[in-house]
């Protein structure tokens, strides 16, 4: 099979750039040859390729958050994963937290504030006192767009949330803070209809166990309940292959996030579970 790597052309760091060697790698182990493109070499205007040369892939593998440029791929006929809808809901904490209560996955309560214009702001921030009153203090502020656990706030007070309200430029989402999972989650790693390897991540110093900020990961073994969220949580979002990440509840796990490009280096390196050699075997 003919694939193509889709990466971002500004991405270029050494911890994406191991990712896509992986993926390359793992491709050529199953047979599959490949070549990598970035979404600036894919310039598309009226349907068509500007670079006229390109070889029509059979699978486009879509490792970006160019969701204009996978949907105009799939427009032209291309076989993608993930699909560009699953992206955009992965990518928008808001929407990955509209389309899973759809399905009534257990989740942290959350609240997705109101839509405002981007030269305007939040002009008037009285709503906050309804936020806090019914998610409980302290709770988390979530930028919708963000990785690594980057720009995630643990608010202690009306004061501080309005503050950061007025301050916002960008869209956010407020969530109750599950204070018995404080620095502590669970990445499933989901492929196909199986779920390869998973891993504990914990923080000692910090509220978010995510390994960029500190975290440090051992293997796990999740239960069947775990197991069984994490697939519904894929399937809600239509995708073929992500990782998602789940809380310790009172009352049982809870979804946190649902990543359609998981970084699977930290998993690797936790369990020597490769997930780039899972996708290649199930293209």
């Amino acid at each position: 099979m003919y694939c193509w790597l889709v990466v971002n052309e500004f991405l270029n760091g050494n911890k994406y750039n191991e990712i896509y060697a992986m993926l390359r790698a793992a491709l050529a182990k199953y047979g599959h040859s490949a070549d990598v493109y970035t979404n600036a070499e894919l310039l598309i205007c009226g349907g068509k390729f500007i670079d006229k040369k390109l070889r029509t892939p059979d699978k486009v593998i879509f490792w970006d958050k160019d969701t204009i440029l996978a949907r105009q791929l799939e427009n032209m006929g291309l076989a993608v994963i993930n699909s560009s809808l699953s992206i955009e809901l992965c990518d928008n904490k808001a929407k990955t937290y509209t389309v899973l209560s759809e399905y009534d996955l257990p989740m942290p309560k959350t609240i997705p504030l109101p839509f405002t214009f981007s030269n305007i702001g939040y002009t008037d921030t009285k709503f906050t006192e309804y936020i806090c009153d019914t998610l409980g203090l302290p709770l988390v502020a979530k930028p919708c767009f963000g990785s690594f656990g980057m720009g995630i706030k643990l608010i202690n007070t009306v004061d501080e949330a309005k503050k950061l309200i007025s301050e916002c430029s960008e869209p956010m989402i407020f969530q109750e803070y599950i204070a018995v999972s404080k620095g502590r989650d669970v990445r499933i790693n989901i492929v196909g209809n199986t779920a390869p390897a998973s891993m504990l991540r914990t923080n000692d110093s910090d509220f978010r166990a995510n390994i960029t900020i500190g975290g440090t990961a051992s293997p796990y073994t999740p239960s069947n309940e775990e197991k069984e969220l994490a697939f519904k949580a894929c399937n809600a979002l239509g995708l073929t292959f992500g990782g998602v990440d789940l809380l310790f509840g009172n009352e049982g796990p809870l979804i946190c996030e649902v990543n359609s490009n998981a970084h699977f280096k930290s998993i690797y390196d936790c369990t020597g579970v490769n997930i780039a050699e899972e996708i290649a075997k199930i293209l």
